[in-house]
């Protein structure tokens, strides 16, 4: 969440319900900056292919994003990948290849796209959320170059940038919520980013219903209905929160 010496960076969040990719909305932290730092470097990689693995929620579309927005690729999900669009695929110069474990592979076409990449001296940057090894590839030297290819892994969110994520999504919808709903959120929710977004709004939608402001057993509620936990029954503590 902080540089050295105490600076904010940004991370992947979904605004007022409609995602927002672009690099200043992407909030840097212990569980996602090795990644940053990878699409950063670009285009100074050490090989022409670059492997982004991370599990859903954790930022892959949101980097691919940053990474566009410098390379200008040619963008394409893994499995829509055809022997016929190789040329032209490979004469882009960068191709960010998509959810490569998301359904069925032409092997032999992304084997010949990573070779001929590799023969112009152009980037691809592949997305998935495991590893080559679990995406059901049978052709040997596919998997193996896809092994040798470096990757850059993001985890789900820690504690401090989960939260950080929280406060940003409430405060870029002009909400001022009490740490404790953050802190009741936080340790309830997936860990993810989605749900941090859809959760913040759903309660910003909730609230503004309601003509309320967002309490903890406003979230509680929430939680409830939607099977993300037993929230806390009993006494209403919005009466006590706002006295």
């Amino acid at each position: 969440m902080a540089e050295p010496g105490g600076r904010m960076r940004q991370l992947p969040l979904d605004l007022a319900g409609t995602p927002s990719h672009a690099e200043e909305d992407f909030l840097v932290g212990p569980s996602n900056e090795a990644a940053y730092a990878a699409i950063e470097a670009w285009p100074r990689w050490s090989d022409p292919v670059l492997r982004l693995e991370g599990p859903p929620g954790s930022g892959k579309t949101h980097l691919g994003a940053i990474w566009a927005a410098r390379a200008g690729p040619v963008r394409i999900a893994a499995r829509l990948v055809r022997e016929e669009d190789v040329p032209q695929l490979a004469a882009a110069g960068a191709i960010l290849v998509e959810d490569a474990d998301a359904g069925p592979l032409d092997e032999p076409a992304l084997f010949h796209l990573l070779n001929r990449v590799r023969e112009r001296g152009g980037s691809v940057l592949i997305t998935a959320a495991s590893p080559p090894e679990a995406w059901g590839i049978t052709t040997r030297d596919l998997l193996s170059r896809l092994r040798l290819a470096p990757v850059a892994r993001l985890a789900a969110p820690d504690d401090g940038l989960f939260k950080a994520v929280l406060v940003k999504l409430f405060l870029d919808r002009q909400l001022v919520v009490d740490t404790r709903v953050v802190d009741y959120l936080a340790v309830r929710l997936e860990r993810s980013l989605a749900a941090a977004g859809e959760a913040v709004a759903a309660l910003d939608a909730e609230a503004l219903s309601a003509k309320r402001r967002i309490t903890r057993p406003m979230a509680a509620a929430w939680l409830r209905a939607t099977g993300r936990g037993e929230g806390e029954e009993g006494e209403d503590e919005d009466e006590h929160e706002d006295g």
